[in-house]
């Protein structure tokens, strides 16, 4: 019933054109198979590091075999070795590469979802293809090109193949909390939870998740020290104090707008992801600006790649830090201590004791399964936010979506009382909106946002240069 639920809200929220804003046309080749690779990605319930990593993977192998049909790009792997004779730079042709190179990452990442990416392929017109190694036809360039592509990536450090021991991308790291789920023994480090499952069945204690994530090979990413993060305060300091008041002050005066914003930009279990979220926003980019396939491969080409770099930062600096919640904060600096807050389910703003703080959202995902700083919400959307500027050479988003009443999944039936309309005038208001959206849901600390919007723009301009430098001489969108 919450699957349902949920997939139905999301649908609402993401498609809904914004006001004056003339019919999109439809969904382009690329824009087909990224739509494909998000349904999956909520599907499987994976989450947003190897979701971002998944999307980088399959936007490069579709833009590295789009390459050999253009006169100047070159490929990440083979660079102009593969190029075709003009004549050959057929759209026929790109469609053709572009979706057999989607098919073939989209099984290596998703292999669970392999009926879904059967239809898609046999609704582009193609049949699957893999042992094709023949570089005069689409399907064989597809092949050479994202087999290189998934050959580096299976070495990449996110242990996808569970070949550096355990799980697909289980922890090789041997990372393990300060704290327990019944004791903290240092208020300024990550507590893991015991919480309930997603279907509500039963409980179990976080394990952080992909604490080797910091580890990936990136895309353009600069080493981890060259970003000048500032550390967050150390429990016992004023700084420290005064954070953990900021969010609770914040939860005591919690509009309907701002619960409505916290529940939108969640993107928690089975979701597309913040990551996925973002390049749902670049399809409707893709079918306002038409510039057609060369245009929609080099466009999620460039941001997934800067979102699968904001992912590697965000979980180095998590691991590096490993900084405390404000769940554990709070209730640990309120314990024995009458707060004033929000009181949970159709309860509003009460007094309450300070141990039993809870930060609105449902109770599966009461706290993420990672340590705080810096949000990965705040750096995926930043870094996203840039790419897509530079892109349409402008901030310029102007795009509504409308919650229906009673579509929260923390306070169901109730919030929002009535529909609420969500609009960004532009990208960087968006991005700001989706960081600030983690301490309205009790998340995220200010600092932990604010160094996550920092950083997470510098990520976006160095991979958007670098993606440039691909697109060869035609290097605008």
């Amino acid at each position: 019933m919450r699957t349902t639920k949920l997939a139905a809200v999301v649908a609402t929220l993401l498609w809904l054109p914004a006001t004056g804003i003339a019919k999109p046309a439809q969904p382009s080749t690329v824009n087909q198979w990224n739509q494909a690779l998000l349904e999956a990605i909520s599907t499987t319930g994976t989450g947003p590091t190897v979701a971002s990593r998944a999307l980088a993977i399959a936007h490069t192998c579709m833009f590295d075999a789009w390459a050999a049909y253009d006169q100047t790009a070159r490929g990440t792997q083979f660079g102009s070795h593969l190029r075709r004779p003009r004549a050959e730079h057929t759209l026929d042709n790109k469609r053709a590469a572009v979706s057999h190179a989607a098919y073939r990452a989209a099984l290596d990442l998703f292999p669970s979802e392999k009926p879904r990416f059967d239809a898609l392929l046999r609704k582009s017109g193609q049949r699957p293809d893999l042992s094709n190694g023949d570089v005069t036809k689409p399907a064989g360039i597809a092949n050479v090109a994202c087999g290189e592509v998934l050959e580096v990536r299976h070495r990449d450090g996110s242990n996808q193949l569970g070949d550096r021991g355990g799980a697909p991308y289980s922890d090789y790291t041997g990372y393990q909390p300060v704290n327990s789920e019944t004791h903290v023994f240092d208020p300024s480090r990550w507590q893991p939870l015991r919480v309930p499952t997603y279907d509500g069945r039963s409980t179990y204690v976080q394990k952080f998740l992909t604490p080797q994530w910091g580890w990936v090979q990136p895309f353009a990413l600069r080493p981890y020290r060259s970003y000048g993060l500032q550390a967050p305060p150390r429990y016992g300091s004023a700084e420290y104090e005064a954070e953990a008041r900021e969010i609770v002050e914040i939860s005591a005066r919690l509009t309907e707008k701002q619960k409505v914003i916290a529940e939108y930009w969640a993107n928690g279990p089975h979701s597309v992801t913040p990551p996925g979220h973002w390049n749902m926003f670049a399809q409707v980019v893709s079918k306002r600006v038409r510039r057609g396939i060369d245009g929609d491969v080099k466009l999620f080409f460039a941001l997934n790649n800067a979102l699968m770099d904001a992912g590697i930062f965000a979980w180095r600096s998590k691991v590096e830090l490993d900084y405390v919640r404000p769940i554990t904060a709070i209730r640990t600096l309120y314990a024995g201590k009458t707060i004033r807050a929000w009181a949970g389910f159709g309860r509003g703003t009460q007094e309450i004791a300070g141990h039993t703080w809870s930060p609105y959202q449902p109770a599966y995902a009461i706290s993420p399964p990672f340590a705080e700083c810096v949000s990965g919400h705040s750096t995926f959307s930043a870094a996203a936010a840039q790419v897509l500027r530079t892109y349409t050479g402008s901030d310029r988003f102007e795009y509504s979506a409308v919650v229906p009443a009673g579509s929260s999944l923390v306070e169901p039936g109730l919030v929002p009382a009535r529909d609420v309309k969500l609009h960004w005038a532009t990208f960087s208001e968006a991005a700001d909106e989706a960081g600030f959206s983690r301490r309205y849901g009790g998340i995220h600390f200010s600092i932990g946002d604010l160094e996550g919007r920092r950083v997470g723009r510098v990520i976006g301009k160095q991979a958007w240069q670098k993606a440039r430098s691909h697109f060869g001489g035609r290097q605008g969108g």
